[in-house]
Parts: C-alpha cells; sequence; structure tokens
C-alpha cells in the first residue's frame, strides 16, 4: 500500500488562503440537495463542475446527516460512494475526502482513491477510523457532534472536551497532528443559540492549534434567521454570510453547496484580512 501524500502535500495553500470544500452527496434524502446526484454520471458531472468552479477538495458523502436521518448500513453506504470516487479520482486535480463515520466505509474508499476522512463522529462512533485513516496516511477531519441537545451546558467546553477524546484517539491510531483538521459542527448536537455561539467562539477551537473546518452551508440555522420561510436552495446568501465570518474568526476551509459563489466570498475575505497574499 502506497501512503496518501500528507495534509500539507495535498492542500498546499493551506493557512494562506480560505479553501472551499465542495460537496457532492450521493444520498436520495439529504437536507438540500437528495436525490439530485444519485446517478453516477450525474454525480461525476457535479464533481467535474464544483472543482471548475474552484472547490479545493470535494467531499463525498453516501449517507445522509440531517436532523432525522435514518442511517444506511455500510455495503449500501459503499454502493453509492465507491462508483464516483472510483471514476472521478484519477481525473480531478483536487483530493476527494470520504464524508463517514465508519471504519469499512473510510477504508474501501481510501482503496479507491479519496485521500482525506471527513468524520461527523470525530473518529468516536467507530474509532477504527482512525487505525484505518494511519495506515493509509491519510489526514482526518473530527467534527464535533453530540447524541442529545442540552441547551443549558457551554457548548464550547464540551466541544473541547469531545476534541480531546478524539485527539486522544487519533494519537493512539498514530496519526500526526499535522494530519487533523477539526470541525465546531455547526449544525449538529445542538440548540439554535449554540450553533451560534460555535461560530462566534471559533477563536478558542482555533486556538488548539489545529486547521479549522466550517460548514453552515444552507442549513436551517440560517432560514430561522430570515423574515420568511426559505427553502435550503434559497439560503446562499446566509451561507455567504455565515462563511465570511467564520473565515474572519480563523476558518482555514469551509464546505458549501454553491462554490463559485464562495470562492468569490473568501477572495474578498482574504483581501482585507490576510493582504499579505495578495
Amino acid at each position: 500500500m502506497t501512503p496518501s501524500p500528507g495534509l500539507s502535500d495535498l492542500l498546499p495553500n493551506l493557512g494562506g488562503r480560505t479553501l472551499v470544500m465542495g460537496i457532492l452527496n450521493v444520498t436520495p434524502d439529504s437536507f438540500s440537495d437528495g436525490g439530485l446526484f444519485t446517478g453516477t454520471d450525474a454525480a461525476i458531472a457535479q464533481a467535474e463542475r464544483l472543482v471548475a468552479e474552484g472547490a479545493a477538495i470535494l467531499d463525498i458523502g453516501g449517507e445522509s446527516t440531517r436532523p432525522g436521518h435514518v442511517p444506511v448500513p455500510a455495503q449500501e453506504e459503499q454502493a453509492r460512494v465507491l462508483p464516483v470516487i472510483r471514476a472521478v479520482a484519477p481525473r480531478l486535480a483536487v483530493p476527494i475526502s470520504i464524508d463517514t463515520y465508519k471504519a469499512s466505509t473510510a477504508r474501501v474508499a481510501l482503496e479507491a482513491g479519496a485521500r482525506i476522512v471527513n468524520d461527523v463522529w470525530g473518529l468516536q462512533r467507530e474509532p477504527d477510523i482512525a487505525t484505518v485513516a494511519a495506515a493509509h496516511g491519510a489526514p482526518v477531519i473530527i467534527m464535533h457532534n453530540r447524541a442529545t441537545i442540552e441547551p443549558d451546558i457551554d457548548i464550547v467546553a464540551d466541544m473541547l472536551a469531545f476534541f480531546e477524546r478524539s485527539l486522544d484517539i487519533a494519537h493512539r491510531a498514530g496519526i500526526d497532528d499535522a494530519n487533523i483538521m477539526l470541525d465546531p459542527g455547526v449544525g449538529f448536537g445542538k440548540t439554535w443559540a449554540q450553533h451560534l455561539d460555535a461560530l462566534r467562539r471559533l477563536p478558542e477551537i482555533r486556538a488548539l492549534g489545529f486547521p479549522v473546518l466550517v460548514g453552515v452551508s444552507r442549513k436551517s440555522l440560517l432560514g430561522r434567521l430570515h423574515d420568511r420561510e426559505s427553502r435550503p436552495a434559497d439560503r446562499l446568501t446566509g451561507s455567504l454570510a455565515a462563511h465570511a465570518v467564520a473565515a474572519t474568526l480563523g476558518a482555514d476551509i469551509v464546505r458549501v453547496h454553491d462554490v463559485a459563489a464562495h470562492v468569490d466570498a473568501m477572495r474578498v475575505v482574504d483581501a482585507v484580512m490576510r493582504p499579505e497574499i495578495q
């Protein structure tokens, strides 16, 4: 087995500018784009479109993680993602991350050409996923999540404790700090106020010393701020605003559905906040 390149090789601009991760859900039930890219040809076309628009990473997922989602067996998840990964990995110039918490799915996805493991349960649902990533030399994205919502807790304190546990799992598996990113998990296991607090206090997560990824794209917490009913696809303006705030507060990567608009927006943020790269 040839190990994957490390994070600094896969994303040489990480830390220099705000990178955009494009979302490709090959699921029938994702909250925003479920059913749009379940066909392999449609998924391949969308992957190419996202990269052409400027995505620095392509995040492919085969199981919806929206509130109330129905978990799918690993075999079904793999049947959805593997044909797409095998088709696009050789032809795209950007790395693919596999969006899964299942160790078996991570293993076959990495074998098929994915380079990064993006785990919405922070390596804690199936800790063997860390061993799989380490065996492939693959970077991991550790996202904060909770099985229950507790309105009265300090959500950032909870995140810091969660990340400590996840980092211990990663280190014991042999994953180097240079191959770890953190995600505060906005939209997962939190109240509306806690989602906003997680964004507001992003510097406390960034202070841990790891690159930070934030994904707020089209989420319902944005719709709550509107004075009208809005479908996920109508939340581009809120998504841009939330990600601009996140990038200003230290996010290194934003995970989005609308790549072209976010590439333009992040260039503006970087021009103001990181003038040395202009």
